[in-house]
């Protein structure tokens, strides 16, 4: 099935000194994407060559904007607060899209009619030699399910994306929640559907400088988040 659009998408993708993998990331995006389309890069200061190899790629669909500096969740609501297309997919700066990464995405929207879509990924190391998890859904064990993802978070921001309509719901990402993707794919839950689909759509990529770990925290911590977590939940829908 080939997707026939007539409206725009975009993508958020929130930057900070990410020069050593942005150009390739920034590319392998504008090949999914249409004349129409819209990539948003919020970059929170970087002070690195990160905005000189944005600008040298001169792509009418690029837009970057001055982020927050207030860190990686409020640099994304940023983002993704000036994006404009009917759905807004989220990126790192450090990934690599594969080319049918947003067909695939669409095909599922336009045959649910959900809100949210999370694809699965194959985790790469640095320089892409090595694949270190096959299967991210596998490892995690992935799946829609708000009290599941309370439980423990199988939402993986560049694995996703939500329709606008969602947005009013999403913003703000409460400040002292720990990421944005968790948020963001149990809200679309509550007001709407969430679907993972198995297709392996990007390679994940895992190195020094990545802002998230794939390992747990200290069991204190653990169930702080979850508290904290709840407790803006229950303020967001009430």
């Amino acid at each position: 099935m080939s997707i026939k659009r007539n409206y725009p998408i975009s993508v958020a993708m929130a930057s900070y000194n990410g020069e050593k993998y942005i150009e390739v990331q920034i590319r392998s995006i504008l090949a999914n994407l249409c004349e129409k389309d819209e990539l948003i890069i919020s970059d929170d200061g970087s002070t690195d060559r990160t905005l000189e190899i944005i600008n040298k790629i001169s792509d009418k669909r690029i837009r970057v904007l001055q982020g927050p500096k207030l860190g990686v969740k409020k640099n994304f609501e940023h983002a993704a607060r000036n994006c404009s297309g009917k759905y807004i997919f989220l990126s790192d700066q450090d990934d690599v899209w594969l080319e049918n990464k947003v067909e695939k995405m669409l095909e599922v929207f336009e045959k649910t009619g959900c809100n949210c879509v999370t694809h699965n990924a194959e985790v790469k190391n640095g320089d892409m030699t090595q694949t270190i998890i096959d299967s991210f859904f596998s490892h995690r064990k992935s799946g829609p399910g708000i009290l599941k993802n309370i439980y423990k978070n199988r939402y993986l921001g560049c694995c996703m994306a939500f329709s606008k309509e969602i947005k009013s719901k999403i913003l703000p990402i409460p400040n002292n929640i720990e990421m944005h993707d968790q948020w963001i794919g149990i809200i679309c839950e509550k007001y709407g559907k969430s679907v993972f689909i198995d297709d392996k759509l990007i390679y994940y990529r895992r190195h020094d400088n990545n802002v998230s770990n794939m390992n747990h925290y200290p069991l204190f911590k653990m169930i702080r988040n979850r508290i904290v977590f709840v407790l803006e939940f229950i303020r967001r829908v009430i």
